[in-house]
């Protein structure tokens, strides 16, 4: 998948998920297209770790991390 930003490994190992391109572009695949009206922190694949850690980054502004769950967001709710 072109669309993929080379930083989200950084998102993806912060999660504690697998962070290589193929691993991305498998969860990416398997989780998407999201119901429109999910949020991404309240998709049923996060566990509390990783919902927690979506929450924690908008809560406190997380320069570092806001611009990444964004651009997820953005394409779990795109139609593949």
């Amino acid at each position: 998948m072109d669309t993929i930003n080379p930083e989200f490994s950084e998102l993806f190992a912060q999660l504690g998920l697998p962070d290589d391109a193929e691993s991305i572009d498998k969860f990416i695949t398997t989780h998407s297209p999201l119901d429109p009206d999910t949020k991404l922190v309240d998709a049923p694949f996060w566990t509390d770790s990783q919902r927690k850690f979506l929450k924690d980054a908008y809560n406190e502004d997380a320069d570092q991390w806001i611009m990444l769950i964004d651009q997820l967001n953005v394409i779990l709710h795109s139609e593949k």
